[in-house]
């Protein structure tokens, strides 16, 4: 049981450290960069059902959640997979900003909200005048991808175990 119990704390350690960097430390820059990121993104406002962008399509920015409540959900082998919420002051969609330049799932409002969109052409110009910035996104990346596997790893359910004196009839 002492086994257990080390783990999930391990498991909780590591979750804490690729806990989220503020939005502020992640974009923080040279004034000139900063000037030049600041004066492109723009807040858009969405309804209740309206899709911000869809899944293998062309990625036109980063997003941050300002209001409201969204939910990302993805087609996988024929079948459509929620991929959870996200909440305000969430950067959305790194991936395909900093990939290959294509969504990896659907984002879709449940409620009215609203978006900071920072355009991508301006996002790539800001890399090019202060390349830490695009590093500090790549790390940002790498905590969420451990996020998502260290509480894939917590909520997994574990099967129970046959006693080894239990004989399966049939």
């Amino acid at each position: 049981m002492e086994d257990l119990t080390d783990r999930a704390e391990n498991r909780l350690e590591r979750l804490a450290a690729a806990a989220a960097h503020p939005l502020a430390e992640l974009l923080e820059c040279p004034q000139e960069a900063e000037n030049l990121i600041a004066g492109a993104s723009t807040c858009i406002d969405f309804d209740a059902g309206q899709v911000v962008f869809r899944q293998h399509t062309h990625c036109k920015g980063l997003y941050v959640i300002v209001s409201g409540d969204f939910v990302r959900s993805a087609e996988r082998f024929q079948m459509r997979l929620t991929l959870g919420s996200v909440r305000p002051g969430d950067l959305v969609e790194l991936a395909a900003a900093l990939g290959d330049g294509r969504h990896t799932y659907t984002l879709r409002s449940l409620s009215s909200g609203s978006l900071l969109f920072l355009p991508i052409e301006v996002l790539h110009r800001a890399f090019e005048s202060h390349p830490p910035l695009r590093m500090r996104l790549l790390e940002e990346l790498a905590r969420e991808v451990s996020r998502a596997y260290i509480t894939c790893c917590l909520s997994r359910v574990t099967p129970a175990r046959r006693h080894p004196n239990h004989a399966v009839r049939s």
